[in-house]
């Protein structure tokens, strides 16, 4: 009897036991969880705001010389552009035709990329109407052409447009790279002054291969 009571006792000190540790361990799987989330929650918030200062931060700095650069290059190139547009169908000399199309290939592109700069800077495109029409084409901006003048180029044709496309496209030239060297002294935009670098060195090129054109018209 008395061992029977003994069995008894040390069964319900196991049983209690082990009630113990389940308890125990359930606790600690909670206070885990607990940990965990709270871990997480706090990755979570680290990572969403990171991901919220990227998406807050400032694109490039610019000042207001790179807006009105970008915006008044564009006018000055679409008027280029559209000179030389006139070029297959008007040149007689195979040399202007193919300057033509060297300049419209390359200023196509830059017009691209500087309505993309002030898209970004939440800045107004010029918009896309003849050259002379929009707010950005006015008489301020050198080596513009006239509307007299671009109805003039429209009617010529064989050596009269060479010589008149050549010489207006030289004032053209100058006026752009006038402009740069304004960007290039004022701007605070890295790609602008870059880009403006670029057309001083181009058209610079371009302005001396023209005047050796018109040399051999004229002879």
């Amino acid at each position: 009897m008395a061992s029977r009571r003994s069995l008894i006792r040390r069964t319900a000190a196991l049983a209690a036991a082990t009630t113990a540790a389940v308890v125990l361990a359930a606790c600690g799987s909670d206070d885990a969880a607990s940990s965990s989330g709270h871990s997480g929650h706090d990755t979570g918030a680290k990572l969403s705001a990171g991901a919220s200062a990227t998406a807050s931060a400032p694109q490039g700095s610019h000042n207001a010389q790179d807006v009105t650069f970008a915006q008044e290059m564009i006018s000055h190139h679409r008027q280029a552009v559209t000179m030389a547009g006139l070029a297959p169908s008007r040149a007689k000399s195979q040399e202007v035709k193919n300057l033509a199309s060297k300049i419209k290939k390359a200023q196509s592109p830059e017009i691209k990329t500087m309505s993309g700069w002030l898209t970004a800077w939440g800045e107004k495109v010029p918009d896309a109407g003849m050259p002379g029409m929009d707010h950005h084409s006015g008489a301020s901006m050198p080596g513009m052409m006239s509307e007299a003048d671009m109805s003039k180029l429209r009617k010529l044709s064989g050596d009269a447009f060479d010589t008149a496309f050549l010489q207006m496209m030289i004032s053209h030239h100058r006026g752009a790279i006038e402009m740069a060297k304004t960007e290039q002294a004022k701007g605070a935009s890295g790609p602008a002054t870059t880009l403006a670098k670029s057309i001083i060195t181009s058209q610079s090129a371009e302005i001396t291969e023209m005047n050796k054109m018109l040399g051999k018209l004229d002879q």
